[in-house]
């Protein structure tokens, strides 16, 4: 998986692969941006600030969009709901927002109050109070 991002990114902004995964093993360490401009640019291959930015702000969502694709893959296995079709339009979905328009349809509806107190028995007491005698 880690290979797909890294390639993925090397080819959208246009970068070699070697100094994409120097530059992500630099930002993994926990070096800040201003640093690995300013003082490992050998092993980035001369990347300026603006680049590096770029791709680590790339980099964090495409490892979000990776994490999601996942949750709603693990949640659709779970539920009973995942096809191989939805399987595969998962692995194709490029946003986040194509992710959660698969899921959609399937995710579990939300309980609002109104709905619990119903189920507790409320409603005729609801009544009662809303329309006095």
């Amino acid at each position: 998986m880690i290979a797909s991002i890294l390639s993925r990114l090397a080819r959208e902004l246009r970068l070699a692969e070697h100094q994409v995964e120097q530059t992500v093993v630099l930002l993994d360490a926990g070096n800040t941006v201003p640093f690995i401009t300013r003082y490992r640019k050998e092993m980035t291959g001369g990347l300026d600030e603006t680049q590096i930015r770029a791709l680590a702000e790339r980099l964090e969502y495409l490892r979000g969009l990776e994490a999601r694709r996942e949750e709603v893959r693990v949640a659709l296995e779970q539920a009973g709901h995942l096809t191989p079709e939805l399987s595969a339009a998962l692995a194709k979905a490029e946003t986040l927002q194509a992710i959660e328009d698969i899921y959609l349809p399937f995710r579990p509806k939300r309980r609002t109050r109104a709905q619990v107190a119903r189920e507790q028995g409320l409603e005729p007491l609801a009544g009662s109070v809303a329309r006095p005698q």
